[in-house]
Order: C-alpha cells, then structure tokens, then sequence
C-alpha cells in the first residue's frame, strides 16, 4: 500500500469530498458564509482563500494519498486567516500558535495511522514555519453537525484545554509534546480526523 502526502493546492483541490470542496464555515465570517452559500457560489470562496493563503503564507492544508486515491486531508492557517474563529466564544488563538482548522479520513482508510502521519506532518511544518504550538476550537456536544473538531478527540491525541467553554473549548498542543507521541495515540488520532462526517451546517455559535 503506497501513501503519498501532499501540500493542498489549487490543482488537487478537486481531490477532497465533495462537500468539504464547498464548505466555508471557517474561512468566512458567519454573514459573508451564508451569503456565499444563498448565492450558490461557496467552492468560487474556498478556492479564493485557499489562493490568498498560498500567496500570502504558503500552503495551508495535506491532502494524503492512499495508492493514488484521495484519502483524508487536514487544513490549517494562522488565526489571521480564519475568520469564523472570531465568532467563538473562546477566541482568540495564541499568537504563538497555527489554527486546526478542520479535516477527515475518508471512511473506508480510517483505523491505517493516517491520521498520525498527517498531525505529525502538520507538526513538522507549523515548526519549520517558527510556531510554537496548534490549537484548535472543540465542539463538546454529543450530536455535531458542523466543521469543528471534536473535543474529546482533541484531548485524546494530546491536546489541552487553555479556555474552558461547555460548547466550544479552546485547546492547544505544544509542539515539543509531538517528539513523544506513543503508537497508542494512532487509532486516536484516526478518530479525530474521521469524526466529522455529518453535512456541514452553516449556523450560529
């Protein structure tokens, strides 16, 4: 089984699901996402921010590869560039650190360690770049149906809480703590980045 991971760009776009290629949940604010999706045109916006991003700082996501067939992705900027994380609660990122800002494993790759192999490489990038740590928003509800990553699973691959909320946690991973990660943490980490499978729903924190 050959794996193959690659900087998301423009052109291997089209490789991830369908649905995630039209969500703008976190690279617009709440009115400009709705009014992008009212209007039918959300995959013009995401390929409009995935092009500033490359300009601006280079590429913001991975897409991996399972045999030549798409098989997850993460995505990932610096706050600055995410402007649904203004509208939590527990705002605002850590200037030391870079935003997880959503990503899956298809279904059917889930459980092969792909997800350690892609938050490992994000790791190695983000600390390349001179960032100190990731952080995320958590979704700590029971029934989800947006692009944030849930809580638990956050916590569960290594991830601390640094502004408690009962809906959306901020919680952050230091870097140095990726240098220690356990092959126990595979199966975790698939959790984490196979858990949001529901449509994405555009709507108020």
């Amino acid at each position: 089984m050959g794996r193959r991971l690659v900087p998301l760009t423009l052109d291997n776009l089209p490789d991830l699901p369908e649905r995630c290629r039209s969500c703008v949940f976190w690279e617009l604010d709440p009115v400009s996402g709705e009014a992008a999706v009212k209007a039918g045109k959300p995959e013009l916006e995401k390929e409009a921010w995935i092009s500033a991003v490359l300009l601006e700082w280079g590429s913001c996501g991975r897409v991996v590869y399972v045999d030549d067939v798409p098989a997850g992705f993460v995505l990932y900027a610096p706050p600055a560039y995410v402007p649904r994380s203004t509208a939590f609660p527990t705002n605002p990122v850590s200037p030391d650190a870079v935003q997880l800002i959503t990503g899956l494993i298809v279904p059917e790759y889930q459980g092969q360690g792909l997800g350690r192999v892609m938050v490992q490489t994000v790791a190695k990038d983000v600390l390349r770049r001179g960032f100190k740590a990731i952080e995320a928003f958590g979704d700590a509800r029971s029934e989800r149906g947006t692009c944030v990553l849930p809580a638990d699973h956050l916590l569960a691959v290594g991830f601390k809480t640094v502004r408690p909320h009962p809906v959306h946690p901020r919680l952050r991973l230091e870097l140095r703590t990726t240098l220690s990660w356990k092959e126990d943490v595979e199966m975790a980490l698939d959790r984490l980045l196979g858990a949001v499978q529901k449509e994405p729903v555009l709507r108020p924190l």
